[in-house]
């Protein structure tokens, strides 16, 4: 058994680097998370799944940091993806200044049991409003049914808590 190297919480906030918001989240841009923030190392990951996501990650899984949330002041508010298996997922995680989760939220991000296809699309915007677009249907369809799709909008508040803001 290999053993993990220690990580402290700065190191891991070092990974997610402050964006200027608004930011929108789609499909295909964790590439470009990937090439300039890279992959979360072993020791991140067990960091990072033993704080947010509470269980550990099979082999399979990925985890890409993206960037922070500028001007958070009493927490930390972090946006990574989860690339599983037929399961890619953005999300938004806050983090007390101890590191202890606050909240978690996906924003957005593609998902597919083979039969049903599931795609969101996120913006955070500069009031920590996020507007997400969700549209939903057969994994095999070669057209989309616009009609399929769903709106709805999260907040961010200066707690650190997300909520639906509908």
């Amino acid at each position: 058994m290999q053993k993990v190297q220690k990580v402290s919480f700065p190191e891991f906030l070092e990974r997610f680097p402050e964006v200027e918001l608004p930011v929108t989240l789609s499909e295909g841009l964790q590439l470009e998370f990937s090439r300039e923030n890279g992959v979360l190392s072993q020791a991140m990951v067990i960091k990072l799944v033993n704080v947010i996501e509470g269980e550990e990650p099979d082999e399979f899984t990925e985890f890409i940091p993206c960037f922070q949330i500028p001007n958070t002041l009493d927490f930390h508010a972090i946006v990574y993806w989860k690339g599983g298996l037929m399961n890619y997922q953005y999300i938004l995680a806050t983090l007390s200044k101890k590191g202890e989760l606050i909240d978690k939220a996906v924003l957005a991000g593609t998902y597919s049991d083979g039969d049903v296809l599931v795609q969101s699309v996120a913006t955070i915007e500069n009031d920590w409003i996020i507007y997400i677009i969700s549209g939903k249907g057969e994994a095999t369809a070669t057209t989309y049914d616009a009609t399929s799709s769903k709106a709805f909008n999260l907040e961010l508040l200066a707690t650190g808590e997300i909520i639906s803001s509908d």
